[in-house]
């Protein structure tokens, strides 16, 4: 009787498990989901487990039933071995020669730019995409790579599985069907929605719902406009208005600042030269400073208006975008939608009276403000800035560098030694404040003297050396022995005769020949 039993039951399990072969597709439900694998019954005696990579993150949900390819009834385990990936490709496969053959378009993502064009996955399927058959001229790789397209199915090899496509096809065959809609709705005039799909350096181009219009940069925005991603983005919704159709060629083209009134249709009367006005800086280059004075008219004050005072190299050390800012208008040119501004004709000119309150020779105390190679800026007390010239910092050092001297924020003493208002330039000068030793130099040191002296600088004209604290000179190069003078390093000593003294350009000759 349990024999009997036994018997039944086998006869009952075996009945219960599918038919199933090596080679085929069949139906599984996900029974369970581990770390690394997933547990998948397709009515069979044992669970088949598949590795979860095989799956996608929507797919992943137990009780959820998918397609599986049955690799092997019984592995070394004893276990059902099954893929999802091969039914994927074996299902997408099946697909693509059935489209391939109806001429229906297929949706791919490029997945990679290669010679001679891109490798697009279509269901899973690798397919090539040559460039001549890609319709994406003018089109930047980020708004390619990763995004759906259509495509049709030019070529299949069943033997390697691979695909090859064509864009334009898919285009023309898309846009064949949007323009017949379109040609019927669309008038010059006409407001239209569509969405930004590219944008280059000229343009953006929209998708008015199968055909792509061109929005040129010029009619984007009244105010002018560097590139066109300063007002559109990738996947913006806008409302264009049709400027131009061309039935033939099939192109449109499109406006958006054309759904406002032009701004500067009365800007003369609007802005006034001599007049004052607040606006906002909304871009700032090295020659000058945008300001917005509202919407769509932007006006620039140029570095040489910002300051009466002030050397501007760099605006955005003074300025930041956003920052509100009153001007006074120069001028307005209408036709080229020019405002100019100035910051500096708000305030009274210093320069005006900068000969009266700096006369030559007074002495004066200001703040080292910056340095270049053949002198040191110092502001003054009324903001003025003069320079000292290398020249005129010691009556008896040669400075190479104003910063061994000197010191920036360094409050110093000096004296004016021109004041040339027109120009805007006032020369000052630090061993004024001294007399000139040179007379009593040129006495010291009388013509056929011997010195020992310290070398300073090795040049191509000569050697610097020291004769005092505070005095050098100069051996000319033809006054020393060419191997004698390749060999002298600053600090070394060497015996030298006077064999010049120039008073008025301050100078000492010396010779090494005694």
């Amino acid at each position: 009787m349990v024999a009997e039993n036994k018997s039944e039951l086998e006869q009952l399990y075996n009945q219960s498990i599918k038919i199933i072969r090596e080679g085929q597709v069949v139906k599984g439900k996900i029974v369970g989901i581990r770390t690394k694998e997933v547990l998948v019954d397709v009515g069979f005696k044992s669970e088949g487990i598949i590795p979860i990579l095989e799956f996608s993150k929507q797919d992943l949900e137990v009780g959820r039933e998918l397609d599986f390819f049955v690799e092997s009834l019984e592995n070394d385990a004893g276990a059902i071995t099954l893929s999802r990936e091969r039914a994927m490709r074996i299902q997408g496969w099946d697909k693509i020669v059935k489209y391939s053959q109806d001429g229906v378009l297929v949706e791919g993502r490029p997945v990679k730019k290669v010679k001679g064009g891109y490798l697009v996955d279509v269901m899973g399927i690798e397919g090539f995409l040559p460039l001549s058959l890609s319709a994406f001229k003018g089109v930047a790789d980020k708004d390619i790579l990763y995004k759906p397209h259509k495509f049709k199915i030019v070529k299949v090899n069943n033997l390697r599985h691979s695909i090859i496509l064509s864009r334009r096809e898919a285009v023309q065959k898309e846009k064949e069907q949007a323009r017949q809609n379109l040609w019927q709705e669309v008038q010059v005039g006409g407001i239209c929605s569509g969405t930004v799909k590219a944008i280059t350096d000229f343009g953006a181009f929209i998708d008015l719902g199968g055909i792509d219009g061109l929005l040129h940069i010029t009619d984007m925005s009244w105010s002018k406009i560097s590139h066109p991603s300063e007002i559109v983005a990738i996947g913006d919704k806008i409302d264009v208005v049709v400027l131009n159709l061309d039935r033939e060629s099939g192109k449109i083209s499109l406006g958006l600042k054309q759904r406002l009134p032009d701004p500067w249709k009365d800007i003369e009367t609007k802005y006034t030269p001599g007049s004052r006005i607040k606006g906002k800086v909304v871009n700032i280059l090295p020659y000058g400073i945008f300001v917005e004075l509202e919407k769509g008219i932007e006006g620039l004050i140029h570095v040489s208006e910002i300051s009466w005072t002030k050397r501007i190299n760099n605006p955005a050390e003074m300025f930041a975008i956003g920052d509100m800012v009153e001007t006074q208008v120069l001028n307005v040119d209408k036709d080229s939608r020019r405002i100019s501004l100035s910051l500096k004709q708000l305030e009274q000119n210093p320069w005006l009276e900068a000969e009266s309150k700096y006369p030559v020779g007074s002495k004066v105390t200001g703040k080292i403000k910056g340095f270049t190679e053949y002198g040191a800026f110092v502001e003054l007390d009324s903001n003025l800035e003069g320079m000292i010239h290398v020249s005129d910092m010691s009556w008896t050092k040669r400075i190479a560098h104003p910063q061994d001297l000197l010191k920036k924020s360094q409050k110093i003493e000096v004296s004016v030694v021109s004041v040339d208002a027109q120009n805007r330039r006032i020369a000052l000068g630090l061993k004024q404040l001294q007399p000139n030793p040179w007379q009593e130099i040129a006495k010291e040191y009388p013509l056929d003297t011997v010195l020992d002296a310290e070398v300073v600088s090795v040049t191509e004209f000569g050697v610097f050396v020291k004769i005092d604290e505070d005095l050098e000179g100069l051996v000319y190069s033809n006054e020393i022995d060419k191997e004698t003078a390749a060999n002298l390093k600053p600090g070394d000593k060497i015996q030298v005769k006077v064999i010049k003294v120039d008073v008025e350009q301050a100078k000492i000759g010396l010779s090494s020949r005694i």
